[in-house]
């Protein structure tokens, strides 16, 4: 009985040790975005609503780089597990040339093509016109999120959560900082508007690469050398495009598919783009804690299970559901109880305030479920190296069930722009019991390390 006692309070001295500084970063990114909100919305509707839609070109991005955060974490953590620091530095490396690649395209595409992408999300012209200088400056960002975001990942998946969280942090505070000295041209700059929402996400993001140089060039437990740039291994490779291509596959088609109901909302009408815009603020702020748990468990039982301490794994996976179940009641009842404060967050149009005090009631109840699926799937399943179930499972209910519910609704059925909101957001709700069936089956718990010599493979 005081074994069980001291494993319990361990774990959860473990968990809320790596939870607290994730979550706190989360707050700081939803912070960020809360802001954009904020002085976008006292530009203008116009400025807010185009800001949002351009906007979702770097979320499909983070996409990607979560996909290849997760085959990182995945291989990262069971090898920490087991000590084996050389075979983490390889892995980075892979990520790295990965994510670089990815990046350069969306580069491309934002800096020189930017009405192309526009057009994906709206066919309003004013949105269109207003929103293209925005992806021309922050295409910029992606490239310096390219190399930043997988240092910081591997950073997170040794347990230096909170060295991630410091980085992460004081870039997005800098953001906010520089959001309102461009937007509304403070200390006799310029009023920018949404270039100057731009401008400082670069910036911002710039500062962010040039602190994981620096600390590369300290930090001896896990050393970034560019060399690892041009190195090949050919079975670790293979483990890592096993592992994280079901995992990039999952995040783009669930990404791909919530960016669907940004293209469903964004022919409704700006009103409902503009509403959408404030109620994915607080949707992010009611699930901050959630995914702090995720990502925690990954970690806390990736490296479990690079252990061999399945049994441990197990009982610590049951706890973290439970830990989830309980946050996602509370953020919940925090999108209700800051209910006024969204309600006023941006000088809306009285159809966009309308629609925005339904979408904060909907949101109330759906935070639940992404919680709970978002904390199996991307947090116990991947810990065990299961990637290919969750991948399957959303793309199942994403473009068989939500996107496709989405687009009759809206255009074939023309329901009122609230049912197809409450529709498109049943989602999570319908894969709920599937994905807690697969979790009882412990088919996830699988040890995915492999013994290596040190030499590079051929």
């Amino acid at each position: 009985m005081k074994t069980t006692m001291t494993k319990s309070s361990t774990f959860y001295k473990d968990m809320f040790r790596l939870a607290l500084p994730i979550v706190c970063q989360n707050l700081i990114t939803t912070a960020v975005g809360s802001a954009d909100v904020i002085m976008l919305g006292w530009v203008s509707q116009t400025a807010l609503s185009a800001g949002s839609l351009a906007s979702q070109i770097m979320f499909i991005l983070n996409l990607v780089y979560s996909g290849i955060s997760s085959g990182i974490g995945m291989l990262a953590a069971q090898y920490w597990g087991r000590k084996d620091t050389r075979t983490i530095e390889k892995i980075m490396g892979i990520g790295m040339k990965l994510s670089i690649l990815v990046s350069s395209v969306f580069f491309v595409l934002a800096c020189f093509f930017p009405k192309l992408l526009m057009l994906v999300f709206t066919s309003e012209p004013e949105l269109i016109e207003t929103g293209m200088p925005y992806l021309r400056i922050v295409g910029i960002s992606y490239l310096f999120m390219s190399i930043s975001q997988v240092y910081l990942c591997t950073m997170r998946s040794i347990e230096r959560v909170v060295f991630a969280t410091v980085t992460n942090g004081s870039a997005l505070g800098l953001n906010i900082l520089l959001n309102a000295v461009f937007i509304f041209g403070l200390f006799g700059l310029p009023k920018m508007g949404i270039l100057g929402v731009a401008l400082a996400t670069t910036t911002a993001r710039g500062v962010e690469l040039l602190i994981c140089l620096a600390d590369a060039c300290r930090f001896e437990t896990i050393r970034f050398r560019p060399r690892i740039l041009l190195e090949h291994h050919k079975v670790l490779f293979q483990d890592f495009m096993k592992y994280s291509l079901p995992a990039f596959g999952n995040e783009v088609s669930w990404g791909v598919g919530f960016s669907m109901y940004s293209v469903i909302m964004g022919h409704l009408g700006s009103d409902m783009v503009a509403a959408n815009a404030v109620a994915v603020v607080a949707k992010n702020l009611g699930t901050v804690v959630c995914f702090g748990i995720a990502n925690a468990g990954a970690i806390l039982l990736g490296k479990a299970i690079g252990a061999g301490q399945m049994e441990t794994v197990k009982e610590d996976a049951s706890r973290f559901c439970w830990i989830t179940f309980a946050s996602g009641i509370a953020g919940g009842a925090l999108i209700f109880l800051l209910r006024p404060l969204f309600m006023n967050m941006a000088d809306l149009s009285t159809v966009a305030q309308g629609y925005l005090s339904i979408m904060l009631f909907i949101n109330m109840y759906s935070v639940l479920g992404q919680a709970m699926n978002s904390t199996v799937i991307c947090g116990i399943f991947r810990a065990g190296g299961d990637s290919r179930w969750g991948f399957i499972c959303d793309v199942i209910d994403m473009w068989l069930f939500a996107v496709p519910l989405g687009f009759i609704s809206a255009f074939l059925l023309k329901l009122s722009p609230m049912w197809v909101y409450f529709l498109i957001y049943l989602d999570e709700f319908v894969k709920l019991p599937f994905v807690y069936r697969h979790y009882k089956s412990y088919q996830w718990l699988k040890n995915i390390t492999r013994d290596f010599d040190g030499s590079p493979f051929l």
